[in-house]
């Protein structure tokens, strides 16, 4: 791929969202609008060096299970650790459970979800591209999803979690981080557990906190 690409890869070897067409073009349309170029693939052979070199950013949109051969891995640990960005949307927590240098990039790996539901996103970071529209509390329907190992103790920037007292579902008594970055390496790295629905990529505020994790993983704001 091109200088300024941006490649998003959706492979699935378990449960398929129905948000993945509605994420990818929504992707492209976000992507476009920042002067990148996209490519959507399934195909792990399309994760290896030649492809990556110069990709501002790869997206994991939605991937499950282990869905990586050894090239692959070997591919997208070299495109972070040589500076490029990782975004992870949603079911990106739901992939690669063998491979713990992923959980490490990623800063979780899924456990399990309540039924679909409305709660409060408690906004703590408006400092980020991703956030910085959205008001301190944010009314959104999602699946909430509950972590095996979240990025509690990671050197992790916080950006925002759910109000576990507006929703019905698991009671952690702890803080539940939803929304996450930090550098890995040289790279960027993004993670956001919304986007479940494919109606949520036609949402203006998610549209635009999904832009701004792109372009913060693909350097181009901070």
């Amino acid at each position: 791929m091109s200088r300024g690409a941006v490649l998003v890869f959706s492979a699935t070897a378990g449960y398929r969202h129905a948000s993945i067409g509605a994420g990818a073009a929504a992707l492209a349309e976000l992507a476009a609008a920042q002067g990148l170029s996209t490519r959507h693939t399934e195909d792990p052979d399309d994760l290896r060096p030649a492809a990556l070199a110069g990709c501002a950013a790869v997206v994991f949109l939605s991937p499950t299970g282990e869905v990586l051969h050894d090239r692959a891995r070997a591919a997208l640990r070299g495109h972070v650790t040589g500076g490029g960005g990782f975004l992870g949307v949603h079911a990106a927590a739901c992939a690669e459970y063998d491979w713990p240098y992923y959980g490490e990039l990623l800063g979780a790996r899924f456990a399990g979800h309540p039924p679909l539901q409305p709660a409060d996103v408690i906004v703590h970071d408006r400092g980020h591209p991703a956030t910085a529209h959205l008001p301190a509390r944010w009314r959104w329907t999602d699946e909430w999803y509950d972590f095996r190992a979240g990025p509690a103790g990671r050197a992790v920037r916080v950006l925002a979690s759910v109000d576990e007292g507006s929703y019905d579902g698991t009671r952690t008594g702890t803080d539940h981080p939803l929304v996450w970055c930090h550098r890995a390496g040289g790279g960027r790295v993004f993670y956001t557990a919304l986007g479940h629905l494919p109606s949520a990529y036609a949402d203006p505020d998610f549209r635009r906190h999904l832009g701004g994790a792109l372009a913060w993983c693909a350097g181009a704001a901070e």
